[in-house]
């Protein structure tokens, strides 16, 4: 196989990568897109709407590091497979959930299956990027987030007008989505075998992985926990509350405050993909450093904007946020560049259970004090940033 037929399959896998992780997100996003109709169906609170938030969250957050430490042992190319299948039973389940209880079951099942599908994903960009890291981890994340933003809309064209049941229709992107992880995990075997040899060439040549000391690991891990806490409390003030806000500061109907949340979600998607790109460039540390603290002077104009400049000024907020992602997943895979999968569990995980922690902390927040004073508080947020200063420099090894 020549070198250009080689890049080419890799870069197939990555778009098909990047797709899969846009139906899985796509799903996982139609759980907050439709708390609207469902904060009226059952007469919820926003505490409520947040524990919604934080079980389905908290589901996707905890078997991840474990099922990360299992594939780094043991690769299950097919096990994404298998989380498709609680996505798709959870999906179908919420479609025709008639209490709160069973609306908790729906969403735990969901996040099940992201659990599963993540850690094997990350561990497939990993090897199919080979010496392009951040563009690999852009376009699979890329996918993430564009899906995320296209629940909203899926909301407002679908959901609103036919009703809670048409979730149902979803399942079949479920199906899609666990044919072309069936492709993929056919494909593991050799892109594996593939950069296994890319990285052992390159040692031969006197460029092995930098094995970074313990203390270095502990601190770095210990930030970018602390860094990825703070990047999702604020961003899921949005994906949990802003229709809401929108709904009550500026009077909007819920397809359009849904529309409003499609385009901040889809700045997102945009983010990812070029803090990967440019990550590649100029070094993981100065867009960590640009996309936590450089949003900080919009986030505290936003809760006093009026609706225009509030539509500016949140895509400007979560295109640069988001850019920071791809490189904090880096990053903490070059501290630990062995355990490709118990890192993507991890921060995977960290990503659903730190989000949903603050989704109930702040439905707590929005019923106390009004969702508009909520918006007050987290304009604040980006200043914790200050904590990149005590992340280490670390030496970036193959393929970072």
């Amino acid at each position: 196989m020549t070198t250009a037929t080689r890049a080419r399959t890799h870069l197939t896998v990555l778009v098909v990568l990047g797709s899969v992780h846009l139906l899985n997100d796509m799903m996982q996003s139609l759980i907050p897109a439709v708390y609207p109709i469902l904060k009226e169906a059952y007469a919820l609170d926003f505490v409520q709407i947040g524990i919604i938030t934080m079980t389905f969250q908290l589901a996707g957050a905890m078997l991840q590091p474990l099922i990360g430490m299992a594939t780094d042992r043991h690769p299950l190319p097919y096990s994404p497979v298998v989380g498709m299948m609680f996505t798709l039973v959870g999906l179908v389940s919420l479609a025709f959930a008639h209490s709160y209880a069973v609306i908790l079951l729906s969403v735990t099942l969901i996040g099940i299956g992201s659990s599963i599908f993540h850690p094997e994903a990350t561990r497939m960009a990993r090897y199919a990027g080979e010496g392009r890291q951040g563009l690999a981890q852009g376009i699979f994340q890329v996918g993430g987030q564009a899906g995320g933003a296209l629940g909203p809309v899926f909301a407002a064209l679908i959901i609103v007008p036919w009703g809670q049941s048409s979730l149902a229709w979803f399942a079949l992107t479920a199906l899609l989505a666990m044919t072309l992880l069936t492709w993929i995990g056919s494909k593991q075997h050799q892109i594996r075998a593939e950069f296994t040899a890319m990285r052992a060439a390159i040692s031969k040549n006197g460029a092995a992985p930098v094995q970074q000391a313990p203390l270095t690991i502990a601190i770095g891990l210990v930030v970018l926990t602390f860094l990825m806490f703070i990047k999702n409390a604020y961003s899921e003030s949005f994906r949990s509350f802003y229709t809401f806000y929108l709904i009550d500061r500026f009077g909007l109907s819920v397809p359009s405050a849904q529309m409003m949340l499609f385009i901040f979600l889809l700045a997102a998607a945009v983010g990812v993909l070029i803090g990967g790109m440019v990550g590649d460039r100029i070094g993981r540390y100065r867009i960590i450093w640009i996309s936590v603290l450089g949003p900080l002077p919009l986030t505290l104009i936003l809760p006093y904007a009026d609706l225009f400049w509030t539509g500016v000024l949140t895509i400007a907020i979560n295109l640069i946020m988001a850019s920071a992602f791809a490189s904090i997943l880096i990053y903490a895979i070059e501290l630990l560049p062995n355990r490709i999968g118990l890192i993507g569990g991890l921060f995977y995980g960290l990503n659903f259970g730190l989000g949903g922690i603050a989704a109930a902390l702040l439905g707590v927040l929005a019923d106390s004090y009004g969702i508009q004073t909520v918006y007050q508080i987290c304009s604040f947020l980006p200043l914790a940033g200050l904590m990149i200063w005590f992340l280490p420099r670390i030496v970036e090894g193959i393929g970072s």
